[in-house]
């Protein structure tokens, strides 16, 4: 199936396939905010918290260039099923074992089907969405994205403080059959190109196929935006614990709530006015947001926090992976895309490293207030960025 140049955005694939990365992410993500203590819990020192977290990341950014070239030539509906039939094999081993070392190798392999995955789902969402209208169409997917990643780890972190980590796991596990199946029943579109590339294969090149240099400028910005989120999966139910709070979970219910509400204002404004404002207002939300969850001592704290971080960070994410694709070809979107998630897990991975180190110095609130500043950083390479622009937004065609 070649290419459609129809607007229409809302059609049946495009549903099935956001309905689907949905449950992909709150399969993945339930577990992530819980894998910390866990380690901890079963004597996992403060150095390993953080490479939990970190050897995942590596290995999807390792993986995400061979993907990205695989995008140039193969059909997108095997390689979709193949990292989803992945990642639920990966994640039903978690309870197999508590040797900590054995985990790690679990959550790296663990990383290269998440790679894969996240690359694959995306770069069919770019397929099938109209060009016109990416900013909009990426923007409803990454609903699924956003959602799953802010809405899941709260229910992840109510089931392992209530009931089990193996409890957690199997449910996480049955997210990921949903998924596999409604990936089964949909319909993708594959880019002319690619079937054209199939006749005179590309030639791979690591570096070719990790970095499109017309998007590099949008993914370094991700990096720093994604590594202030990195303190809040790695740290924010160790910190809960510390201050006594039971509602962690409603810090990322609300931040998934304010995220979804505000999702078709930013989509719109995106495609009419570019990144740049967009940006740098929701980067000033995040900052503020990140000393507010630093500074809480009751529920109510967490909500107030986790509604403002859904404004900031939830509104950024799409936009910057909206402005990343904006920047490049059609065929090599796979490609472009794939350096977005691999930003996002670098961002985190160096996160959790990093700061895995401060942790031992430090108290837990002071990991929010640090890796805060990466959120005003974010705001000023974006409007360095502005002040370049010589014309006025155009959507791509």
């Amino acid at each position: 199936m070649t290419h459609s140049t129809q607007q229409k955005l809302w059609t049946l694939p495009f549903i099935f396939l956001i309905i689907a990365n949905l449950f992909t992410f709150m399969s993945f993500q339930m577990l992530l905010p819980n894998l910390p203590p866990y380690i901890e819990s079963i004597g996992g020192t403060s150095l390993q918290v953080g490479l939990i977290t970190t050897t995942f990341a590596f290995a999807a950014i390792i993986i995400r260039p061979f993907i990205g070239h695989m995008l140039m030539t193969r059909p997108r509906k095997v390689l979709v099923m193949v990292g989803s039939v992945s990642l639920l094999i990966m994640t039903v081993l978690y309870p197999v074992t508590q040797v900590v070392v054995a985990l790690l190798i679990i959550r790296f392999i663990h990383g290269i089907a998440w790679g894969w995955s996240t690359t694959v789902n995306g770069t069919a969402a770019v397929d099938l969405v109209p060009r016109r209208r990416v900013g909009e169409g990426m923007g409803y997917f990454g609903l699924s994205v956003t959602v799953g990643m802010i809405m899941a780890p709260s229910i992840g972190i109510f089931l392992y403080q209530n009931y089990s980590f193996d409890l957690l796991v199997w449910i996480s596990a049955g997210l990921g059959v949903i998924a596999i199946i409604l990936f089964a029943f949909t319909s993708f579109v594959t880019p002319a190109q690619v079937y054209e590339n199939q006749k005179n294969p590309p030639k791979f090149s690591f570096v070719g196929s990790l970095v499109e240099k017309k998007s590099w400028y949008p993914a370094l910005v991700t990096i720093l935006n994604t590594f202030g989120y990195g303190s809040v999966i790695t740290y924010i139910v160790i910190f809960g614990n510390e201050q006594g709070l039971s509602g962690t979970f409603l810090f990322y219910f609300f931040n998934a709530l304010f995220a979804t509400l505000s999702r078709p204002i930013t989509g719109r404004y995106f495609d009419k006015h570019g990144p740049w404002k967009l940006i740098i207002v929701c980067s000033g939300l995040s900052f503020i947001a990140m000393w507010l969850l630093a500074l809480s001592n009751s529920n109510v704290d967490l909500i107030i926090a986790g509604s403002l971080f859904g404004l900031g960070y939830g509104s950024m994410m799409p936009a910057l992976q909206a402005w990343v694709i904006s920047k490049t070809t059609t065929e090599r979107s796979g490609i472009a895309n794939g350096m977005y998630y691999s930003s996002i897990d670098l961002g985190i991975g160096a996160s959790a490293f990093l700061l895995g180190f401060v942790y031992q110095f430090v108290e837990t609130a002071t990991l929010f207030k640090l890796s805060s500043f990466l959120f005003l950083v974010v705001m000023i390479l974006t409007f360095l960025d502005q002040r370049k622009q010589t014309k006025p937004w155009q959507a791509p065609r």
